[in-house]
């Protein structure tokens, strides 16, 4: 069993599924998601792009093996759609499947494993040796219901290798450029700056071959990269949700860290 250090966001333990071990586990159903207070950015896949657009800002990750995030709030600590308790607050909000997969999870238990195991985490209150829920197991074999987790996960995994081959073509083209996004409140003194994320560089886009952005165009990364562009223009929109939830923030800051 692994411990937080290593682990990815919202894991505190990661343990193999096993017909022996949780034989008599069973999942309940929760109202609400504790492990999101407080997360402000989300990662995401490329498959995602088109709903995402709608509800959150898109931006990559900083430094050389940046990835998509969602981001759920401009400040580290705050999360405009979720409450204090951990229920969303919009009930037709897209919710990234980072997030669904959770508590479980597919991953190599040894780093010579050739192949991945469906493992969970051991700490979330909703997985447990409960008397009432829905079965994990139906005695050695996995229920339906874990035959979908399964399912889930994988189709995940390879959203992930789509994701990672579109970054690895932004790389390519060197589109890239580091983000900065100034929202100046009426009444404030100060604007507020957010940096500390990347970004697809506009004129860089437009200035493109006319051959590489046939080829964008053609196996899909010109939609993804609107996508990413348009959803940009909600920093504001989620900046405003923070003022109207009394979570100000103070002036010059890097995506909720202090510049």
């Amino acid at each position: 069993m692994a411990t937080a250090p290593q682990l990815p966001l919202f894991y505190k333990t990661l343990e193999p599924l096993s017909s022996q071990l949780h034989a008599d586990f069973k999942t309940k159903a929760m109202d609400r998601a504790p492990f999101l207070i407080g997360q402000h950015a989300i990662p995401l896949t490329v498959d995602e792009f088109p709903q995402v657009q709608r509800f959150m800002p898109i931006v990559f990750s900083s430094g050389d093996d940046a990835i998509p995030i969602a981001l759920m709030g401009l400040n580290e600590g705050v999360n405009v759609f979720i409450d204090g308790e951990g229920k969303l607050t919009e009930q037709t909000l897209y919710i990234p499947a980072y997030i669904r997969r959770y508590p479980f999870m597919l991953a190599r238990l040894t780093p010579e494993a050739q192949e991945l195991s469906l493992c969970f985490d051991s700490s979330y209150e909703a997985v447990g040796n409960f008397e009432e829920g829905e079965p994990l197991f139906n005695g050695t074999e996995p229920s339906e219901l874990t035959k979908n987790i399964l399912q889930f996960n994988e189709l995940f995994e390879q959203a992930g290798l789509r994701t990672q081959q579109f970054m690895t073509e932004l790389r390519e083209l060197d589109i890239l450029i580091e983000g900065e996004v100034t929202i100046q409140p009426d009444g404030a003194a100060q604007p507020f700056i957010y940096r500390g994320f990347q970004m697809v560089d506009e004129k860089k886009l437009t200035d493109l071959r006319g051959d590489q952005l046939r080829k964008m165009s053609q196996n899909g990364m010109l939609p993804l990269i609107y996508a990413h562009m348009f959803s940009l223009a909600l920093m504001r929109e989620i900046f405003q949700r923070q003022v109207d939830k009394g979570l100000m923030p103070q002036p010059e800051l890097v995506l909720g860290n202090p510049a």
